[in-house]
């Protein structure tokens, strides 16, 4: 568990993932959240770096959730993360980030962090600046794609990143 300021993250077990699976109405991110559970269960010893992580309020209040979308064989980890509307435009985003970000560059053979947003999501796009993500110059299926290494990290100096 990544605990911070506000927040506490983590990932969820199966019963967990399988709840949100079938409450979920949303087409799109039913299939996201099962091909993250397919991922846990196919490896079950990198269960971190496919399942949904919990975003949490201390007091335990839902509030969104993140994953990794596995972890390359080059130590490339991808984060996708998303906070619900009515938590939106708090800083929780941020919060919930840089600190995934600060553990996951902690993990043993982790390089790099990357991350792609819609183009005209603006405030995605913040959230990965403040967290100190550069533009790799590149898109993806969604859009522009980001990234951070652990040297970034260490020429920021900092363990979280800004508000």
């Amino acid at each position: 568990m990544i605990k911070t300021k506000r927040l506490k993250i983590y990932p969820s077990a199966r019963e967990q993932m399988e709840a949100f699976i079938a409450a979920e109405a949303d087409a799109e991110l039913k299939k996201a959240y099962t091909e993250m559970l397919e991922g846990c269960l196919r490896y079950p010893n990198q269960w971190e770096w496919f399942a949904m992580w919990m975003i949490e309020l201390r007091n335990g209040t839902h509030i969104g959730d993140m994953c990794f979308k596995g972890l390359g064989e080059n130590g490339m980890a991808e984060i996708g993360y998303g906070i619900l509307e009515e938590y939106q435009g708090q800083g929780y985003a941020t919060e919930a980030v840089g600190a995934a970000v600060d553990w996951a560059l902690q993990q043993p053979g982790v390089t790099s962090v990357e991350a792609e947003t819609e183009p005209d999501n603006l405030a995605s796009r913040r959230v990965l600046e403040k967290c100190g993500f550069l533009p790799t110059g590149t898109s993806g299926e969604e859009g522009p794609r980001f990234f951070k290494t652990a040297y970034e990290q260490r020429a920021q100096g900092t363990v979280l990143c800004a508000k």
